[in-house]
C-alpha cells in the first residue's frame, strides 16, 4: 500500500472516530488490515496503524462483534511482523489481538515470546512489565 494511501486510510478512520462512528471505525480497520497491499507497506507504517487500533481504550467488558472482527483481521499482519522482525512489542500487540478474539492459549504463547525477547534486551523495561501483566491475565 502506498504510504499516501495508508495515511489517507488512517485519516479517514480518525475522522470516523471523531464523529463517534465506532462500528465504522472498526470496519475500516478490518478493511485496511485485510488489504493484501497493507503487508507491502513498511513495517514502521504497519506498526503505527496497528497500534492505533490495538491500544485503543475500550469501556465495555465484552467487546462488540465488529471490534473482535477487526482484531481477528489484525492477527495476520502482526504474525508477519513478529516473525520477520522479532520485536517484543509486535508480540504484545499480537497477544492483545488474540486475547480480544478469545484465544488465550495463543495469546499466552505470544506474550511469553515477547517477554523472553524483551528480558534478553532489557529486563527492567516497561515493556517487560506490561508483557508480564498480560501473561498473568491469560
Amino acid at each position: 500500500m502506498a504510504s499516501e494511501q495508508l495515511k489517507q486510510a488512517v485519516k479517514n478512520i480518525a475522522s470516523l472516530a471523531r464523529a463517534g462512528q465506532t462500528e465504522q471505525v472498526y470496519e475500516a480497520y478490518s478493511a485496511l488490515f485485510a488489504d493484501p497491499v497493507f503487508l507491502l507497506s513498511s513495517a514502521m507504517d504497519q506498526r503505527r496503524s496497528l497500534k492505533l487500533m490495538v491500544y485503543t481504550k475500550r469501556r465495555e467488558n465484552i467487546p462488540p462483534a465488529y471490534v473482535v472482527a477487526a482484531h481477528r483481521v489484525a492477527i495476520e499482519p502482526l504474525r508477519e511482523l513478529a516473525g520477520a522482525f522479532g520485536e517484543p512489542a509486535d508480540f504484545e500487540m499480537l497477544g492483545i489481538c488474540q486475547t480480544m478474539c478469545g484465544d488465550d492459549t495463543a495469546a499466552a504463547i505470544s506474550f511469553r515470546a515477547g517477554l523472553n525477547l524483551e528480558r534478553a534486551r532489557n529486563p527492567q523495561s516497561d515493556l517487560c512489565g506490561s508483557l508480564m501483566k498480560w501473561l498473568a491475565s491469560v
